[in-house]
């Protein structure tokens, strides 16, 4: 079994990659390449296959959510396991809309998560009662290009750099982070964008 393990924070990573070998016996097997960005991610997703991605959801460049939502775009075979210290409601909802197989908090035991890559590779979805239940929360109000916009602005872009990265004009970047701004009731993009990240929206 091919695993790509996407996670910023180095000991946290070398520690998984150290449970999936020791483990490997019990999963038949298996090769485990390690990236450190959700960009680095893309690039290995789009050069080559692999049965199962493993992945942090916040990480420089594409979110864990970005990534599942890419593959779901492609019909990829890839399983797809995010781990996360956040167990925030709009997140497990946008990871269920795009097909993730398993949703694990990263202070789970460990035999958690390799029963949960056996069963997600199996076609089972695995993820935490209680974070089941927690999804049950508010409706995300955001589109995607909403988002998009969003989350660039909340790294200090400006919008001619928002605009520059999307493809899009100016004018359409302060459409979006206005609609942004009005559907969060918030006072500015700043404000939105902790408001949305705290729901786990961004």
């Amino acid at each position: 079994m091919k695993i790509l393990l996407a996670e910023d924070q180095a000991m946290v990573r070398g520690a998984l990659a150290a449970l999936l070998t020791l483990a490997a016996d019990d999963l038949n097997g298996i090769s485990i390449t390690e990236v450190e960005d959700g960009d680095k991610a893309m690039t290995m997703l789009k050069s080559q296959h692999f049965d199962l991605l493993l992945t942090d959801i916040e990480m420089p460049g594409k979110s864990g959510l970005e990534l599942s939502q890419w593959l779901q775009q492609q019909a990829s075979s890839t399983k797809v396991i995010i781990l996360t210290t956040f167990g925030r409601a709009g997140y497990i909802k946008r990871a269920l809309e795009y097909g993730v197989g398993g949703f694990l908090l990263k202070d789970a035991p460990s035999d958690d998560l390799i029963n949960a890559i056996k069963l997600v590779m199996a076609g089972k979805r695995v993820i935490d009662p209680e974070l089941a239940f927690n999804a049950i929360g508010e409706i995300d109000p955001l589109n995607d290009k909403e988002r998009r916009a969003l989350r660039l602005a909340s790294e200090g872009l400006s919008t001619a750099d928002i605009a520059s990265q999307l493809f899009i004009a100016e004018g359409t970047v302060r459409n979006y982070l206005s609609e942004a701004i009005n559907k969060l009731n918030a006072s500015n993009r700043i404000d939105a964008a902790r408001i949305a990240k705290q729901k786990g929206w961004l």
